[in-house]
Formats: C-alpha cells, sequence, structure tokens
C-alpha cells in the first residue's frame, strides 16, 4: 500500500475512475480532451481564466493606490497551504484519528501533490475572492458601511456563487467525499458536508477579507510591512475561522449527535442568509464605487458557465448535492449580478 493511498482513499479514488497509487509526488499532466468527462476542462478554463483575470484586476487597483485586491489574491493561496495539505494527508500531521481521510479531487489536466491537488482547486481560491470581494466592494458596502458588515456581504455572496458550484461537484465526479467519515462529512446537505457549507464557502471567506480589511486597508504599499500582512491574514484565517465551529463541534466527538449539529449548521447557514440578504437590499442607490470590468463581466460568465454544466449534467452513478438549494443560490447570484449593475455606474477608466 502507497504511504499517500490508505484504503479509504483507495475506495473513493476508485470509485472516482482512478487508482491513486503509483501517482506524481509533485506534478503531473493530462490530456485535457481525454478527462472523465467534458465539463472538467471546461471548468477549469473559467476557474484559472477568473484568477489570472482577477491577479490583472488586482495590480491594476494596487497601481491606483489600493492594495486590498492585491492582497485578496494571494492570501487566499496561504490560506490553501496552510489547510489544505492537513485536509489530504491528515497521516502525516498526526491527524488521521481524529479527522481521518475526507475527500479526494478527480485527475484534472494538472495535478500536485501525488495527484491530490489539482490547479484549478489553486486557482478557484483567489478567484472566488476576487469575485465575492469585487462585487461587494463595488456596491460601496465597505465605504459606507464598514469592515464587518462588508465582511458579513463577503461571506453571502461567497455562499451564493460557491454553492452553485459545490453541490454540482459530487454529481460529476470532480471530488468525491469519503461518507464513511461521520466525525468531519456528517452532517450531509445532499452530498455536501454541511461544515464545508458553513464553514468553508462562508465563513472562511468573510474572516479572510475582514482581517485584510484591518490588517492590509491602511498598510504602506510597498516592501515587506505589506507582504507580512498579507501572509498574517492567510495563516490567521483557519484559527479565526474555527471559531464559528465550536457551537457544532459540542456536539462532535467519538459519538457525534449529527441531528443536532444539523440544526446548529442549519441555523448558521440560515443566518447568512438573512444577514447578507438585509445588507445587500437596504444598500442603497448612489453610494456605490465604479463598476470595474472585472466586476461587470467575471461573475456573470462564471454563473452563465455553471448553468451550462448543470444543464449538460448526465447521470453518473453519484449522489448530487440540493437541486433546489442549487437553485436558490444560482437565483440569488444572478440577482447579486443584476444588482451590481444597477447601483454601480459602469467605470469610464479603462485602466481601473
Amino acid at each position: 500500500m502507497s504511504a499517500t493511498c490508505e484504503p479509504a482513499a483507495e475506495q473513493v479514488t476508485r470509485q472516482l475512475g482512478f487508482d491513486c497509487h503509483h501517482v506524481s509526488p509533485v506534478v503531473s499532466v493530462h490530456n485535457p480532451f481525454d478527462l472523465a468527462s467534458w465539463t472538467m476542462p471546461v471548468l477549469e478554463l473559467v476557474i484559472i481564466g477568473g484568477a489570472a483575470l482577477g491577479l490583472v484586476h488586482a495590480i491594476r487597483r494596487y497601481r491606483q493606490g489600493d492594495p486590498m485586491n492585491l492582497a485578496l489574491w494571494f492570501a487566499p493561496l496561504i490560506y490553501l497551504f496552510v489547510t489544505e495539505p492537513p485536509l489530504y494527508f491528515p497521516e502525516w500531521f498526526g491527524l488521521d484519528h481524529r479527522f481521518g481521510f475526507i475527500f479526494a479531487h478527480n485527475v484534472f489536466t494538472v495535478q500536485f501533490m501525488w495527484d491530490r491537488l489539482p490547479l484549478y482547486i489553486v486557482a478557484i481560491y483567489p478567484a472566488l475572492t476576487q469575485l465575492v470581494y469585487e462585487v461587494v466592494r463595488v456596491l460601496g458596502i465597505f465605504r459606507q458601511r464598514g469592515a464587518l458588515v462588508g465582511s458579513v456581504a463577503v461571506a453571502f455572496v461567497c455562499q451564493l456563487f460557491y454553492e452553485v458550484f459545490d453541490q454540482l461537484g459530487p454529481h460529476l465526479k470532480w471530488w468525491a467525499w469519503n461518507d464513511a467519515n461521520r466525525a468531519v462529512n456528517h452532517p450531509m446537505f445532499g452530498s455536501v458536508p454541511m461544515n464545508s457549507m458553513v464553514l468553508f464557502a462562508s465563513v472562511s471567506f468573510g474572516v479572510m477579507t475582514y482581517l485584510a480589511v484591518r490588517l492590509v486597508g491602511s498598510a504602506p504599499r510597498n516592501g515587506w510591512s505589506l507582504t507580512w500582512r498579507i501572509i498574517l491574514v492567510g495563516v490567521l484565517t483557519p484559527p479565526t475561522m474555527a471559531i464559528a465551529g465550536i457551537p457544532s463541534g459540542a456536539f462532535g466527538g467519538e459519538t457525534p449527535n449529527v441531528t443536532a449539529q444539523a440544526w446548529v449548521l442549519g441555523i448558521e447557514l440560515a443566518l447568512i442568509w438573512v444577514a447578507g440578504a438585509w445588507i445587500l437590499l437596504t444598500q442603497q442607490q448612489g453610494t456605490s464605487e465604479p463598476q470595474t470590468a472585472f466586476a461587470r463581466v467575471y461573475p456573470a460568465v462564471y454563473l452563465a458557465v455553471m448553468a451550462l454544466l448543470w444543464a449538460g449534467a448526465t447521470p453518473t452513478g453519484m449522489t448530487a448535492g440540493s437541486s433546489l438549494y442549487s437553485v436558490a443560490c444560482f437565483v440569488a447570484a444572478a440577482a447579486v449580478v443584476l444588482l451590481v449593475r444597477r447601483l454601480a455606474p459602469v467605470q469610464t477608466n479603462t485602466a481601473r
């Protein structure tokens, strides 16, 4: 047995259609036209392309005197490299008895770390952070209502855009959760762990944004001062995010009360929806920032591609997430896109 392919990992990866033995420990490259599904290279294109466009946009903002977008492009990568290795290889960090094997990604065009980490997953961290932060920023919420309210809005908007993707992934075999892992992956909402929906898809991005506004917003634009602040944001996000997991974690342990955990996480998710929707619906016209090309184009393209992937989804034998919840997230995300177009004036200075 490979040191990186324990029995649970072997079972999950076989469900996805590949063997986790005999994989490259550093990087592997595969033919994008020979992947398990036509949806996979399309997904890679929209996510990696979004990260690249987000970096271009962040550099333009930085040159105009605002380091926040650049900080929120690099801080998610620090967060990624702090959190992802323990999730893929908990035994390396002495966490196997506590967390166990959690999930595995399928094989995409470019893979890292024993084929556990696809390149598009690296890219989705800065791509999604740029998307949700820029949407909230151009609506003027940070400028008018401050860091805390703006970060709550980011957490809500991230829930909308991420879950359109997250609820579809297991169905199309983009990844698979270890259903036998009751300590981490249960309770589930359809085929998606509720812990992931609440803590990762909302709380982590909201926390990261709040930390960035506080630590980077007034930082000098150049040099080590900005760099260490960005690193600190990425490093502090996981432990700060974990605070939101304490209420449901109180019902964990060796024999977790999954029903109680589902109620707690469901209430937290509902609060994110209520608070986020209230913030957006009460945002007044005339308080927004100029609408940048990135805010105008990429969120709409992202949703259009996700709609295409949902429409083209065919039965794979894998359980899908909640179709009803996905529709709710898609409709709300589309409403956010329309709200940006209605409230934010179009940016006339193409340099920004």
